[in-house]
């Protein structure tokens, strides 16, 4: 970090060029607080081999990339062995790799290499449930009702005379029922696919099975993990169907109270103080970050405490519109959970979860959210040439500066960089998604973000390997190549690029001052060195103070205004 202003530039090729600092950060227990995270789903990333799916040496094969990039983190989606029912979610060994996507032997050289870059690596840990080919579940289906084995998971006699019938009437957040039979008379929940079998946080067995998991990345330099639905592992299914809410009753329990039986309930906590015991035996101590959908900022802030992950994502900024108004509310809220818990917020726009924000920013809200619109968008054939995409990509390059010079540290996911939309045709037939699958003209699923990138003009999957890749791409990809985008002065890969670099100069503590606009869809903060931010997300243009440019999220044409959809960066002080 520096407070040292800089020399002013408007000329993003040459910040995106320029040195970074060395900061000495690979060793500093408090990298995460401020750190840039680009999010790679590996199977969509680079693919080494030629198979068509990406892998671990994919990866490693683009470390000068990232490095150009000026990311500081990386977090890799699940790389492990799976059926693939969930993209990878659904994990048969949470101590291997996929074989399609590499060996152990990989991995390590994957970490090596983006240490070397001075990046460090997160993991994905997905503890709420296993693969249906994990060896605790293959073990508790072939053993019998009341088994030892079955301990592990939840399973529950079915109601009617011989247990044909499900224990309640719950709902999969995939769709259909969340309990699947196993022939005997009893079912086990899954409260996603039902290769996805929910775990047993009270049976010890399972707590000592991710307590060994965490040692074992960590032993292998893996720097922090993401804790997928954190927020569920802790559950109160009774024994008997009779004394299970049905699912009119379970959806009306206020989920403040911890009384829903597996939302939100207080005992997971005590899960994650385990697990924080295991990061602060290394030094430095491993991080997390807690993905947990929760009802109240004060729940959030008991993932994020010291005590339990330290870190929790809000969604908010993703969930909201393009609206000055929204993202300071926003911003005030997330800050000032931060200050209570003494961690540091999170940002994100996009994720291997959600409609593209290049793509979400082109749309009319629906329901006060662009995230809803975007889901209806793809509901309604997803076709990208009939939306407003300039609009769409201008905003999103303001939004993510914007974003940039908050305090926190920023999530950025693959392809966001490149201006990517997303993918709304793909046809039925190649779609992977289980929520696509199960629930066909409801609910369209994800594959649209997970469509593997674009690097290069040459061969049949844009650079992205010599096969063609497992979800297709656009032509107009090729127009969105890294390739192309490199030597583009106004391109959004030189944006990145750009502001990334610049961030690492100019971040400081983790204050923010608020300066008045006169106006409610214009915001402007400062940092305390006197950098500044100011977003426009108005239709008519904001006089600019008088300050040196740094950067702006769009050629000035006019050099005394902000236009609309655009974020410029100064140097006040």
């Amino acid at each position: 970090m520096s407070d040292t202003p800089l020399a002013p530039s408007t000329d993003p090729v040459e910040l995106a060029t320029m040195p970074l600092p060395e900061t000495g950060r690979m060793s500093d227990p408090s990298w995460w607080r401020q750190a840039a995270v680009y999010q790679i789903y590996p199977r969509s990333f680079a693919d080494a081999n030629g198979d068509g799916i990406g892998d671990l040496r994919g990866i490693t094969s683009r470390v000068p990339y990232l490095r150009d990039l000026g990311i500081e983190a990386v977090w890799l989606s699940p790389f492990y062995p799976s059926a693939l029912a969930d993209g990878g979610y659904d994990v048969d060994d949470y101590r291997d790799v996929d074989p399609r996507l590499g060996t152990l032997e990989d991995f390590d050289e994957m970490v090596a290499a983006l240490h070397a870059a001075r990046i460090k690596v997160i993991v994905d840990i997905v503890p709420n449930h296993t693969g249906s080919g994990h060896r605790f579940f293959r073990e508790a289906l072939a053993s019998p009702k009341g088994s030892p084995a079955r301990e592990r998971y939840i399973f529950r006699d079915g109601r009617g005379e011989n247990g044909e019938q499900p224990p309640t009437d719950w709902i999969s957040y995939f769709g259909g029922s969340a309990w699947e039979p196993v022939g005997d008379g009893q079912w086990y929940l899954h409260l996603f696919a039902k290769e996805q079998p929910d775990l047993n946080w009270e049976h010890p067995e399972v707590r000592e099975e991710f307590l060994t998991t965490l040692r074992f990345w960590s032993d292998r330099g893996v720097d922090g993990f993401r804790v997928d639905v954190a927020q569920l592992l802790a559950k109160d299914i009774p024994l008997d169907a009779a004394d299970m809410p049905d699912k009119a009753t379970a959806d009306a329990i206020d989920r403040t109270t911890g009384r829903h039986p597996f939302e939100e309930r207080p005992e997971v906590h005590e899960i994650y103080a385990a697990w924080r015991e295991v990061f602060d035996s290394y030094d430095p101590p491993r991080t997390a970050v807690a993905e947990a959908w929760v009802t109240t900022p004060a729940q959030r802030a008991r993932f994020a405490s010291p005590e339990g992950l330290g870190q929790a994502f809000n969604f908010d900024l993703l969930e909201a519109d393009f609206d000055a108004a929204q993202f300071r509310r926003i911003i005030e809220k997330n800050l000032a959970i931060a200050a209570e818990t003494g961690s540091s917020t999170t940002w994100v726009l996009s994720n291997h979860d959600v409609v593209r924000h290049a793509t979400r920013y082109s749309l009319p809200p629906r329901g006060d959210s662009t995230q809803k619109a975007g889901a209806q968008w793809l509901l309604d054939g997803g076709d990208i040439e009939e939306v407003p995409v300039e609009l769409g990509l201008a905003r999103a390059h303001a939004a993510t500066l914007f974003m940039l010079a908050m305090p926190g540290s920023v999530y950025l996911y693959q392809g966001e960089e490149l201006g990517l939309q997303e993918v709304g045709d793909i046809p039925a037939a190649q779609r992977q998604d289980p929520s696509f699958l199960r629930n066909p003209g409801v609910d369209v699923g994800r594959d649209g973000c997970r469509v593997p990138l674009p690097w290069s003009a040459e061969g049949p999957s844009f650079g992205f390997g010599d096969a063609a890749p497992h979800l297709p791409q656009p032509e107009w990809f090729d127009e969105m190549t890294v390739e192309a985008e490199s030597s583009d002065a106004t391109s959004t890969l030189t944006l990145y690029r750009a502001a990334l670099a610049l961030r690492q100069f100019l971040r400081t503590d983790e204050s923010l001052e608020w300066v008045d606009t006169g106006r409610d869809d214009v915001l402007h903060i400062r940092r305390p060195n006197g950098w500044a931010a100011i977003l426009n997300t108005g239709r008519r243009p904001y006089e600019m103070p008088d300050a040196p440019v740094l950067l702006a999220s769009r050629v000035l044409s006019d050099p005394a205004r902000i236009p609309p959809d655009t974020t410029v960066w100064l140097q006040e002080g």
